[in-house]
């Protein structure tokens, strides 16, 4: 059984936060491999289904981020899961906007939820740390990832949450590598024909034949509650 957690705070004022691109994560998973009910369970949201043919627990801690460990190891105990069959989604400053980066264990560079999970399960739980970018002084982090998303990152973001949606099934299956080629694959930028930095989509759209659907429009066309939700939201719609 794999456990995805997807780290946030409750409560519809942060739904939109850097802080719950975990939340947001997890929400995309669930929309597109149809995974059941959200219910209240290990003092989280949780919803139950599969990938690859895996049983799959998703769930979003709501004792707020500091005490995300609560949740996880409450579950974990449930089910007595190890640590490399839980993988923990969350924000991560150090990265650049739309970075992302997988692996085992390490440190918790200063974020409160990664603390609080690693006091439950210890640390060699598998991660998903999704770039939000710093905003350049440590005393500015607090209040720079517990503020919303700006439009423009929308760019990355729904391209991102597609991908990691997508993709999940080889999280179930172990391909944490392949996995996270996909995701870069999936949001690098390319050059436009005047040599600037371009969104993938952007040029794919430039270059699309007359009678062609770039991939953006296709990806609006796919059912995904959540996906359309973040595009009307970043102005996409």
């Amino acid at each position: 059984m794999l456990l995805i957690v997807g780290l946030g705070n409750p409560g519809a004022k942060h739904a939109r936060q850097r802080h719950n691109v975990g939340f947001m994560a997890v929400e995309a998973i669930h929309h597109r491999h149809g995974f059941g009910p959200w219910r209240k369970r290990f003092q989280a949201e949780a919803a139950e289904g599969s990938l690859a043919g895996e049983k799959c627990l998703l769930i979003k801690p709501q004792t707020y981020m500091n005490r995300s460990g609560q949740a996880v190891g409450e579950a974990a105990g449930f089910f007595k899961l190890p640590p490399g069959d839980i993988l923990v989604i969350h924000d991560e400053v150090d990265l650049p906007p739309g970075k992302t980066r997988m692996k085992i264990g390490g440190g918790v560079a200063g974020h409160n939820g990664l603390k609080s999970i690693g006091a439950a399960i210890g640390s060699d739980f598998r991660r998903l740390r999704i770039g939000v970018g710093h905003p350049g002084a440590k005393e500015r982090v607090p209040g720079y990832v517990l503020h919303d998303f700006a439009k423009d990152d929308g760019r990355w973001l729904v391209p991102l949450l597609d991908a990691i949606a997508d993709n999940a099934p080889l999280l179930a299956e172990g391909k944490d590598s392949t996995f996270a080629n996909r995701l870069h694959e999936a949001t690098k930028p390319v050059a436009d024909d005047k040599g600037e930095e371009a969104n993938k989509d952007a040029g794919a759209r430039k270059k699309a034949s007359p009678g062609q659907v770039p991939p953006s429009d296709a990806a609006e066309q796919r059912d995904g509650p959540l996906a359309r939700g973040l595009r009307r939201l970043f102005g996409r719609s």
